[in-house]
């Protein structure tokens, strides 16, 4: 037998005690608004009291409970059997919810069997990947996550964060967390790629040192550590066992013959490469003509990349490029 004191309803439920019985409507009330109408379909009695099994009209989910409270005494979150009138359900008709509602339960614990063994088929792959490319002495593993927030309500005060994807972009052999080794791996994957560049406001070290525009939407990169070599494996099985998921070099575009032709172009002390989709990037001794690539709409910037080294130059728009050609003399 149990007691149950409830210090704001000030009552008692003494549970070798029933209080309702089988095809009895009761009334669940929830935070808010919310409320479901169940009925009893089962009623047992064990050492430790009376149990209701119940089922929900609507959804047709199981619940079980021990504790159920007169509805003509309701005075907040609970279940509460009807009373004062007890409303009942037909006998063959709550007969036929309890066996829907157990074929339902049947067909999900199925549907979650099904998807577990397929899970851990996945994972299975993705840890002996894993156990191939991963360090004998790896101390973290670089991560690319992308992330989506939702808001949960219509007042648009409750959101949620949800992750979409992990991508794994590399494997370090130190615990050091820094945003160099983050912008370098970011490289590896084309949708993270402009991290690679420095931007200071993409380095959120309030959130542990992640490199992004916000940890809670879109892509962000970050260094998981604290793990054995078996505990990265088997944390990060199931994201391996799809292969597009790992990603430890950088990608080489597609490009037509034209345009690998004319991708870099030397003349004298300047090189001129194909920077970008929608840029060319200008190297080597442009101080003396710095105030005419200025006139043009060039960009200096000291931290573009040429050959995986980081290098100074400027950066034009790809419609400038004749014009820039012109003037360091490649035109023609």
């Amino acid at each position: 037998m149990v007691k149950y004191y409830s210090l704001f309803g000030g009552t008692t439920t003494d549970t070798e005690i029933q209080v309702a019985k089988e095809n009895q409507i009761v009334i669940s009330e929830g935070p808010g608004a919310m409320r479901d109408r169940l009925v009893i379909y089962k009623v047992e009695h064990d050492a430790n009291g009376y149990m209701y099994h119940l089922v929900n009209l609507e959804t047709k989910a199981i619940r079980r409970t021990d504790i159920l409270r007169p509805y003509s005494r309701k005075f907040g979150i609970g279940m509460y059997y009807t009373d004062a009138p007890a409303e009942f359900m037909d006998a063959f008709e709550a007969a036929a919810l309890v066996a829907e509602a157990e074929q339902k339960a049947k067909d999900e614990a199925d549907a979650k069997a099904r998807a577990k063994a397929e899970h851990d088929r996945i994972a299975a792959i993705g840890a002996e990947r894993l156990r191939r490319i991963m360090p004998d002495n790896v101390q973290g593993v670089i991560l690319a996550e992308l992330n989506i927030t939702e808001y949960t309500d219509p007042s648009y005060e409750c959101r949620e964060t949800r992750r979409v994807r992990t991508v794994i972009l590399g494997f370090s052999t130190t615990s050091r967390k820094g945003f160099g080794e983050l912008r370098k791996a970011a490289a590896n994957l084309p949708e993270t790629a402009y991290l690679a560049e420095y931007n200071k406001d993409y380095e959120l070290r309030y959130s542990g040192f992640t490199l992004g525009k916000s940890p809670s939407y879109g892509w962000s990169i970050h260094k998981m550590t604290h793990y054995t070599r078996e505990g990265f494996i088997d944390a990060l099985a199931y994201i391996a066992g799809d292969e597009n998921n790992i990603r430890l070099s950088s990608p080489k575009p597609e490009r037509t013959p034209e345009q690998e032709q004319g991708q870099t172009t030397v003349q004298g002390d300047f090189i001129l490469v194909n920077y970008s989709e929608k840029a060319i990037a200008l190297f080597g001794d442009t101080k003396p003509i710095k105030d005419a690539l200025s006139d043009l709409g060039g960009r200096f910037n000291g931290r573009l990349t040429y050959r995986g080294e980081k290098c100074a130059g400027w950066i034009f728009p790809k419609a400038k490029e004749m014009q820039v050609r012109e003037l360091i003399g490649m035109a023609g």
